[in-house]
């Protein structure tokens, strides 16, 4: 006859074991390639925003939000350096940039590069739209569409319904 006994220390080890790798799976769930989701739910799956080094990188980065520009290369790039503070007006740039997902706080104090496109298919807009991708170190660390009119708009990625 064979007997076997358990310890209830023995069965805390192991439910420890165990709770550690439900633990362990949960992360991975959770974590993905480009880091742990945070905001912009519906683009950060299909949408990688880092990783992009060239100006076809960008386009394709554009276009998977469903934006089409005129041009392979961007009608302008600028390279400055974030402001340790921010005014009202980046607060409030920043705040679009919050909403999806994006937050520029991060990249204070340090310098970044612009990139400007100009849209083809914005709808609702007889005017210019340019599309504005703030990089660092081959990440987009922000991201807007706005209009040439200085009394026009500027908004996210997202498509305006």
């Amino acid at each position: 006859m064979f007997v076997c006994s358990v310890k209830a220390g023995t069965i805390k080890f192991f439910g420890a074991v165990l709770l550690s790798i439900a633990l362990f799976l949960t992360i991975l769930v959770l974590v993905e390639p480009g880091g742990i989701t945070v905001g912009a739910e519906e683009y950060t799956e299909a949408v990688t925003y880092s990783g992009i080094r060239t100006d076809a990188d960008r386009v394709a980065f554009l276009a998977a939000f469903g934006w089409e520009v005129a041009g392979e290369t961007p009608e302008s790039e600028v390279s400055f350096a974030m402001p340790a503070e921010f005014d009202r007006v980046l607060a409030g740039y920043n705040e679009i940039q919050k909403a999806q997902g994006l937050d520029l706080a991060r990249y204070k104090n340090k310098t970044v590069t612009r990139y400007t496109y100009e849209v083809k298919n914005y709808e609702g807009y007889e005017g210019k739209v340019y599309a504005n991708l703030i990089m660092y170190k081959n990440k987009v660390v922000a991201a807007d569409l706005t209009s040439a009119d200085p009394y026009g708009f500027v908004h996210g990625l997202e498509k305006p319904e």
